[in-house]
């Protein structure tokens, strides 16, 4: 870094636990659909290690935690050898160049039809209530929801236990620890919302209640691979998949207030700005209060550019700002966040695809750029 450019509070260290930080900008779990028939593939080496700087914080995609996960054509899993073994290379090349690689554990729940599920059964869910069709992301397909199968009291302890092995599998795989997706409207954000949840029995009802699944994962979690591994991203303010609440203001204060019970690393949290998928609505609501409740490290995500990440690590809002369109489309964004440098454009007709190459690996560098 030159003399004459002062560091922008972005490119600034970070102590995460016993992980040195070198900057403040983490890659988002991105779903990219390129893990044929769920098995993590040779290409997704190169797209993490393109996006590794040495002593940043790279959060993989969401990975499926069992068979019963499932919602999307080729998203990763970790709950087979077979997928344990084909994530240690792409992990590998991350440590090589010195970044730190979390894994998203995840389960859709509702978000899912009986062709992704286990002998074609129902998806599970706190739920009956079926999820509408909906436009794909692509804007041309449907997506169809199978009507969920409610799990009953004496089930749920197994899916906790379906978290704790998929935590304890990607330790085995290398990672340095796990981020417990618990947002945008897949399973556990399903318990959490009363949009959603209409169950009677401990994981029902009052705020507690509703909290009680996703903590529980927590503990799980935490008591395998030690909770200094251990994240959790949670959107109390969005409405994804018809999975909003009543008072997000109050869910967002009890998640971050009960997790301090388990001295875990860090707390992911979505900004009330992004209600739906790629719209950002600008807002009274703020992360502030959770982030002042929480006392681990806090990170914020949501539509943030240079400037705005910057002003939230000045300002004390965030400790971390996580960045996904842009570090898509810019594998080198610290280094142009750096140089204050001109970003590409992401395409979000690829975002999807299955192609190995096209709207993955192919954005340019900042010097092929020129």
């Amino acid at each position: 870094m030159s003399a004459q450019s002062p560091t922008i509070p972005l490119l600034t260290p970070y102590k995460l636990g016993k992980f040195d930080l070198s900057h403040r900008i983490v890659l988002a779990p991105l779903t990219r659909q390129r893990s044929y028939n769920n098995v993590p593939q040779p290409h997704a080496i190169l797209y993490y290690s393109q996006r590794t700087t040495k002593g940043g914080l790279l959060i993989a995609e969401a990975t499926g935690v069992s068979d019963t996960a499932q919602g999307y054509t080729d998203t990763p899993g970790i709950w087979t050898k077979e997928q344990v073994e084909a994530w240690k290379p792409i992990v590998d090349a991350v440590h090589a160049k010195g970044g730190i690689f979390f894994l998203q554990i995840w389960h859709v729940g509702r978000v899912s039809n009986s062709g992704f599920q286990p002998n074609g059964q129902a998806p599970i869910s706190p739920t009956d209530k079926p999820l509408a069709p909906r436009i794909r992301a692509n804007g041309i397909d449907v997506a169809q929801f199978t009507p969920p199968r409610r799990l009953r009291t004496d089930e749920i302890p197994q899916v906790v236990n379906d978290f704790r092995i998929a935590a304890r599998n990607a330790m085995e795989a290398g990672f340095d620890g796990v981020e417990i997706h618990g947002a945008h409207g897949y399973l556990i954000d399903q318990f959490m919302k009363d949009q959603v949840n209409d169950r009677t029995d401990q994981y029902g009802g009052s705020l507690e209640n509703r909290c009680r699944f996703a903590l529980e994962i927590v503990e799980a979690v935490a008591n395998e691979i030690g909770a200094d591994k251990v994240g959790i991203r949670v959107s109390p303010f969005a409405n994804l998949m018809e999975c909003g609440d009543s008072n997000p203001y109050a869910l967002g204060l009890c998640m971050a207030e009960s997790l301090n019970k388990y001295g875990i690393l860090y707390c992911h949290m979505v900004e009330p700005r992004i209600k739906t998928a790629g719209e950002i609505s600008e807002c009274a609501d703020s992360l502030l209060p959770m982030r002042k409740a929480f006392k681990g490290t806090f990170l914020a995500a949501g539509g943030y550019d240079r400037e705005d990440g910057n002003k939230a690590i000045a300002e004390n809002r965030a400790d971390l700002v996580v960045y996904g369109r842009l570090f898509l489309a810019n594998p080198d964004l610290p280094r142009r966040f750096e140089l204050n440098a001109p970003l590409n454009k992401y395409n979000r007709d690829t975002f999807y695809t299955s192609d190995p190459v096209i709207g993955y690996t192919d954005y340019p560098f900042l010097e092929a750029a020129n």
